[in-house]
């Protein structure tokens, strides 16, 4: 078998390939992705044009970093930066710039807002009554900081 790998290189090459992908469809998460694609090209080219084991192996080699830096590039390319994740799992940081009802009247400063169907813990130092329309402003803890709706 060694003697026929040896007599015919794009067969070892695309049958490596063909292993590196179906490992990969067993859930490798990508990382014998690119590795797959690279053996099945070198494959490919030793298919068309014979190479000594020592160039399909450096082919393989700087297949497999080409496609792997391509690939990552593509994907920075594709994320979109400004949107960033900043508010992630931060669910009051998440409702600022929300209008809301005021549920409760202010006392020292504090009342409920409802959003939805919850209602809020919130902060204001402007006078509101019940069932006026406000917009977050901010978040301190589990405290929202509102404002009256601009009329």
């Amino acid at each position: 078998m060694l003697h026929d790998f040896m007599a015919n290189p794009h067969v070892f090459w695309l049958s490596l390939g063909g292993l590196l992908l179906a490992a990969e469809l067993v859930g490798a998460s990508g990382y014998l992705l690119w590795s797959g694609v690279a053996a099945a090209l070198v494959g490919a080219v030793t298919w068309i044009l014979p190479l000594p084991w020592e160039w399909s192996g450096t082919a393989f080699a700087l297949l497999t970093i080409l496609a792997a830096w391509l690939w990552w590039k593509w994907l920075n390319q594709r994320v979109d930066k400004s949107a960033g994740n900043s508010a992630l799992n931060q669910r009051g940081q998440q409702l600022v710039g929300t209008h809301a009802t005021v549920l409760e009247p202010v006392t020292n400063q504090f009342t409920r807002v409802q959003i939805g169907d919850s209602s809020w813990r919130a902060i204001c130092a402007s006078p509101l009554n019940v069932g006026d329309k406000v917009v977050i402003t901010g978040v301190e803890g589990a405290t929202l900081r509102v404002e009256p709706e601009a009329r």
